[in-house]
């Protein structure tokens, strides 16, 4: 989830709302949440991960390229910080792979929880 000033920008509902909300996160800052729920018989366990994330001022000829691919169609917030957008990122404050959809480190931490040996997590 994309969240901008208290708004929820989710997935784009076409080309004209994908340019619109690369508009918005131009030059500006947002906050991106991956939510996470792991469960084994009945125990569960539930989290979330944010990280913010900064992007650079972007020409409306850059965003309109960017749209052309297809790529933002399908993403919250109409861009995925593993392709061609992570040109316009500036900076993340955050784990990386919350951006991109699985806190990896996080995730980890709540499989070891449940008794999941993780290579490299001894110690």
């Amino acid at each position: 989830m994309v969240a901008l000033e208290g708004r929820i920008l989710g997935k784009p509902r076409d080309r004209e709302d994908a340019f619109r909300m690369l508009r918005a996160l131009s030059g500006r800052m947002h906050t991106v949440y991956t939510g996470m729920a792991l469960r084994q018989g009945e125990r569960s366990l539930l989290d979330y991960a944010e990280a913010k994330v900064w992007f650079r001022e972007l020409s409306e000829g850059e965003i309109w390229d960017y749209v052309d691919t297809g790529s933002p169609l399908d993403k919250a917030g109409a861009y995925g910080a593993q392709d061609m957008a992570a040109l316009f990122v500036e900076r993340i404050d955050g784990e990386f792979y919350t951006v991109v959809g699985l806190p990896l480190c996080r995730l980890g931490r709540m499989l070891r929880s449940f008794g999941v040996s993780i290579p490299g997590s001894h110690g």
